[in-house]
């Protein structure tokens, strides 16, 4: 079938009422136009976190605590080597490093990191630093977060990753983050990256206040973005966890591994300009995370050795990088190990 560009209308009716088998037939079609048939990819990270401090108060959240509150912790430098040794120990080519929204904590903390990261790791791409945080830090310095981002690609971060959008818009923000900054900042915040020089991913959370039409207002709202800029690497999309959450409390409904693949499907779809959708066998589960990889996706993700966000909510899964290689197998591709900015690595031979 020849494919051509899909208007808001069209994504929100083959969002909604399209059967999924035809679907997944349209998602893999495209898919396969765009990369490799046989392969997936993966990264080895690990996703330590800096700080739980945040001022945020988003209702969605288990991992922050409120400054001042008994549990909160700021990583000193050499904590954070230390997570870099780990993850470099573990043959690490990525680190996501990020926390909350610290009141407090000045620029040069951040610059430290860095720079720290870039002499000492060099087999590690610094992934760090979430849109909201580097909205606070510009707040906490007083300057333009174009300022905040050019001194840290000036001391080697080359590349920002996607938390921080759950849903891109508006009246769902409302209701589950009304404290964290607005759509149009966090959108800001990823096309000055990429006009800097940065490469990022996009993100999203779903399953709590959205409807249909927000999906694609956020499919859209990202496509548009990346017609100016071409600096998203990949797209991201993963489940709402509750447990452990106020806004859990009033979340009744429960998604399904069919709603994640539809998500994966019309993503997809929907973002033609997107090189890459992400899987994950580790926000969805193994099995869910198997079979997603038939949905369109040509990504699975990554090792995620640390990871502490989704845990506070109770939800763990753990796994090697054979571990996920045998998975990547399991649905049908060959591995192949990527970095973060999605240059291949090596070939995992079977």
């Amino acid at each position: 079938m020849s494919f051509q560009r899909l208007n808001f209308e069209e994504g929100l009716d083959l969002f909604q009422n399209a059967d999924l088998f035809d679907l997944q037939k349209m998602a893999v079609e495209q898919r396969n136009k765009i990369n490799p048939v046989s392969e997936v990819t993966y990264v080895i990270d690990s996703n330590p976190n800096y700080t739980n401090a945040c001022t945020a108060d988003c209702l969605f959240c288990a991992f922050y605590r409120k400054p001042g509150d008994e549990e909160v912790y700021v990583r000193s430098l050499d904590d954070v080597r230390n997570m870099m040794k780990d993850a470099q120990a573990q043959d690490a080519t990525t680190v996501l490093l990020q926390g909350g929204l610290h009141p407090d904590l000045k620029l040069d903390y951040y610059l430290d990191i860095i720079k720290m990261t870039v002499a000492e790791f060099p087999g590690i791409i610094p992934h760090f630093w979430s849109a909201p945080e580097i909205d606070n830090i510009a707040e906490v310095e007083n300057i333009t977060v174009r300022e905040v981002l050019q001194k840290m690609y000036d001391v080697g971060q080359l590349s920002l990753p996607g938390g921080g959008a759950e849903i891109l818009s508006q009246k769902v923000r409302n209701r589950i983050s009304p404290k964290k900054h607005k759509v149009d900042r966090w959108l800001h915040i990823h096309e000055v990256a990429h006009e800097i020089g940065m490469k990022s991913t996009a993100t999203m959370m779903y399953g709590h206040r959205e409807e249909p039409e927000d999906i694609i207002i956020h499919l859209q709202a990202i496509r548009d973005i990346q017609d100016r800029t071409g600096g998203f690497t990949a797209f991201v999309p993963w489940t709402y966890k509750k447990d452990n959450t106020l806004l859990g409390k009033k979340v009744t409904r429960e998604t399904t591994p069919e709603d994640y693949y539809r998500i994966l499907a019309i993503s997809r779809l929907y973002l033609d300009n997107f090189d890459h959708i992400q899987a994950s066998w580790f926000s969805e589960g193994k099995d869910t995370g198997v079979k997603s990889l038939s949905y369109g996706a040509d990504d699975f993700g990554g090792t995620l050795f640390e990871e502490n966000v989704h845990a506070e909510t109770g939800f763990i899964n753990k796994t090697s990088a054979e571990g996920l290689c045998s998975m990547i197998r399991k649905a049908g591709f060959t591995p192949v190990q990527r970095d973060t900015l999605y240059n291949k690595v090596l070939t995992v031979k079977s």
